[in-house]
Parts: structure tokens; sequence; C-alpha cells
């Protein structure tokens, strides 16, 4: 099968699968400049309340296929940065369901991600100091925001590899689990949030990335949406509640500058 990335949906939830297992689930210049459409099409699709992302097999994803980025390192960049910020501004939750290498542009796109849950066995590493690469600002800025700024230079500066204990630690993963118990948690946890109300899910996503022009228009859905109400209904009445809020059919919101 060729370099490819795979994708299915099932109960609300959107699986993409970065499929390349004869050279660890790297990343070809095909594979990134196909991210963003699929991630738009999945974002349009009401089906979908959550995208997990993860790699074929053992390995999440070992980084960009350099053989397959023959031109400038800017060129190459570029597609990995496009692919990151598509995924970044993905309307709906995300979480990155880590085994085996996280490394480069593989680690780029887990921390794009919502949430990151891996294995015992996980590594993740960002190796542009290895390559003589100036990483992308904007990349940067979000390894900074996870981890912080010392724990980002760690990893910048020395191309290093840490462990999944280290990354829960400071903050780049938000959950370890023994590896025959990652599957399960990632689709519990996954019905846990597809259960939740995609109004206050849409809402505190783009608060929490740093969106502050929209107080607003988020405090009009809340008393148009309908989800607020029969939240407060359901809780008094002892039953589930039934969201019906979804996000415009447009795609995701236009990310602040």
């Amino acid at each position: 099968m060729e370099p490819q990335l795979l994708h299915s949906v099932a109960d609300g939830v959107a699986t993409v699968v970065i499929h390349h297992p004869a050279k660890r689930n790297a990343m070809t210049a095909d594979m990134w400049r196909a991210l963003p459409p699929l991630l738009g099409t999945l974002a349009a699709d009401p089906a979908v309340r959550v995208l997990v992302l993860t790699g074929e097999g053992g390995t999440f994803c070992a980084g960009a296929d350099i053989s397959s980025l023959r031109g400038s390192s800017g060129e190459a960049q570029g597609l990995a940065v496009r692919a990151e910020d598509a995924l970044a501004a993905f309307p709906k939750p995300t979480l990155a369901a880590v085994r085996g290498y996280c490394v480069g542009g593989g680690c780029q796109l887990a921390a794009a991600c919502d949430l990151r849950f891996a294995d015992e066995e996980a590594s993740f590493g960002i190796t542009p100091a290895k390559l003589g690469i100036v990483y992308a600002a904007s990349s940067t800025r979000r390894l900074v925001s996870l981890v912080g700024p010392a724990t980002a230079k760690y990893l910048l500066f020395s191309g290093e590899l840490i462990g999944a204990e280290r990354a829960l630690r400071t903050g780049l993963v938000d959950e370890v689990l023994p590896g025959d118990e990652l599957d399960k948690r990632v689709a519990e946890f996954s019905r846990i949030l597809v259960s939740r109300s995609q109004l206050t899910q849409a809402a505190a996503k783009e608060f929490a990335d740093g969106r502050m022009d929209r107080d607003a228009h988020w405090a009009r859905q809340a008393r148009e949406g309908g989800d607020t109400a029969e939240g407060v209904a359901a809780f008094l009445e002892r039953r589930p509640p039934v969201f019906t809020w979804t996000t415009p059919e447009s795609g995701p919101p236009s990310t602040p500058r």
C-alpha cells in the first residue's frame, strides 16, 4: 500500500491513521499536502464530533520522509506547518494516540492536537538541530505553550528523545498507559467527549487557544443554542443530556493572527 492517510468515522469519532509503515510512518510531501483538505472534509461532517490521530502499527510518526522532500527545506517546512495549522484549527476536540516514535514532524502534529495519550514505550523528540533547520516560529510557540520555555529549549537545542514519563511531567503528554490499554482508554475518552456539549467544547477550544474577540458570539450561541437549557434540565431530571448544538458546516473559524 502506498504511503497515505487513512480515515474512518464511527460513533461520532473520526480516526485518521498515518500509514507509511516501511518508514515508521514518516510523512511524505503528498501526505503533508493531503492532511488539510482531509481535515476540512471531516470538520464539515456533522457526524464527526471528535478526531483521533494515530499511526499504523507500533509507531506514531517518525517525522518527514526526507527522501520525498527534495525541494528546499523552506518548502518542506511550509508543507508541515500548513498541515500542523490545519490540525490546530480543527473546530472539534482532537486527540493524538501515540505509540513508539513521535519525532520531528510527528511530534509537530501531536503538539497541534488538543490532547495526547501515549503508551509507556513512546518516545518524543524534535530534531531540526540535527539537520540545521530553523524550526518554524508558530511551531516553536505551540511547543512552548505546552511544555514551557526550558523544556522547549532542551528539545530544540539537543534534538534528543525523551520518554513518555518525562513527556507527561513536562505537559507534552496528558496520559500515559500500558501499551495494551492505550486503544481502550482512547476509545473510552472519545466516547466521553462525544457525549459532552459541542457548544462548550468549541468555545473552550477557541478561548484556550487565545481567541479574544468572540465573547459576544459565544454568549449568543449559549442563549440560542439550547444546550444550556438541556444540560440544566437533564441534571435536575437525573438523566443523561441530549445536546444538539453543532459546529457550522462551513468549517473551522479563522484563527487569530
